[in-house]
């Protein structure tokens, strides 16, 4: 088949590029389309080796860094992508991707990690966050990107959500039914140390409010146990003044020292309301437990007793409690038992999964 795989932008290495990465795999001629591209980051990726087509966005002034400012463009800009030759379309969404036109009767599934949060249901906690001007622009922006973002859902066939807590969100926002797949997790690039733990927990991913990293952060500086805190994003220098002794905000590390810290970290602290979370699963395929917020989701990746334990409320001494409780049992825990568990997340799998579907709709 000729395929077209509509990713929203492809500048770091995240989650989302991971399912770009093996849907490239599973469809080795795969077109990509995109809004920016930065081919340095992705120079030892398999999205290099394929034609990445970039909308207008990208000629916009430093649109590789402030390309989230261009948001009101993106839906015409997608509309302009002329994918009418291709024999399937995949969009994976989480920022505007899904919303070009397709040809009458022309498959269209949407991989959707998110609806977009800002949008829907985070958007009073992202416009309580900015200054009174930029408020003043979100209220008829980001009405006018909902209307477009339901009207789009329509040019769907077919949604896969990335978890149960997404096909939730799709049904609500879209009014749409959508299968699970769950994302893929690349476990030939994590391995157990199978030695004891070092002193210290892991928080890794982007320093964004809604991860709650600084819960993490005034939690470990109550209870003074050692906290590594890996990542970049807005909340970076606000952290470093949280921080106390006990915790090190280490800003970003290469993917080599973030296997270490995984395969070594006593466990993976995960705070957020996450929709799917690559990064638990990147724990526990290095062996590691994770302690997480019980929610969204980490209940379908964390399994209590074998890969983590989980806390109730997003509050400190809950968090600690959680903590505690890990202690006491830590030794239950099994590297082999872990890796073992989270296998059934593996990237062949994902592919396989993929390829049903596909197979599937081609004979309805």
């Amino acid at each position: 088949m000729k395929v077209a795989i509509v990713h929203y932008w492809l500048l770091n290495p995240r989650g989302g590029e991971k399912v770009v990465e093996a849907l490239c795999e599973l469809y080795p001629q795969a077109d990509i389309f995109t809004h920016v591209y930065e081919p340095e980051v992705f120079q030892n990726s398999v999205i290099s080796q394929h034609s990445v087509k970039e909308s207008f966005i990208s000629r916009l002034p430093f649109a590789k860094r402030f390309y989230q400012n261009y948001l009101p463009f993106m839906p015409l800009a997608l509309e302009q992508f002329d994918l009418s030759s291709y024999d399937l379309i995949i969009s994976s969404e989480s920022g505007p991707a899904k919303g070009i036109i397709p040809a009458p009767g022309q498959p269209h599934i949407c991989y959707c990690h998110s609806p977009m949060r800002y949008a829907w249901d985070m958007y009073h906690e992202y416009r309580s966050r900015c200054g009174w001007f930029k408020r003043l622009l979100m209220v008829p922006l980001l009405h006018y990107i909902r209307r477009w973002d339901q009207l789009s859902s329509m040019s769907v066939s077919h949604f896969i959500a990335n978890s149960e807590f997404v096909s939730g969100r799709i049904k609500s926002f879209y009014h749409r039914e959508s299968d699970v797949i769950h994302p893929p997790v690349d476990f030939d690039a994590f391995q157990p140390s199978y030695s004891a733990p070092e002193d210290y927990y892991l928080l890794l991913g982007q320093l964004v409010p809604y991860k709650k990293a600084d819960l993490a952060v005034r939690a470990f500086n109550q209870s003074g146990r050692n906290l590594k805190v890996v990542g970049e994003g807005e909340q970076f220098e606000e952290l470093k003044k949280l921080a106390s002794d006990n915790v090190e905000i280490l800003g970003r590390k290469p993917f080599d020292e973030i296997k270490y810290l995984l395969a070594n970290c006593k466990a993976l602290i995960f705070p957020g309301v996450e929709d799917f979370g690559i990064v638990p699963l990147e724990a526990m395929a290095s062996g590691r437990p994770v302690i997480a917020f019980k929610k969204g989701g980490a209940l379908e990746t964390v399994k209590e007793g074998i890969s983590g334990v989980f806390f109730e409320y997003q509050t400190e001494n809950s968090l600690n409690n959680a903590v505690q409780l890990f202690e006491e049992c830590s030794d239950d825990f099994k590297s082999s038992d872990i890796r073992e568990y989270v296998e059934i997340f593996s990237k062949e799998n994902f592919k396989k999964k993929i390829s049903s579907f596909v197979r599937d709709i081609e004979t309805r």
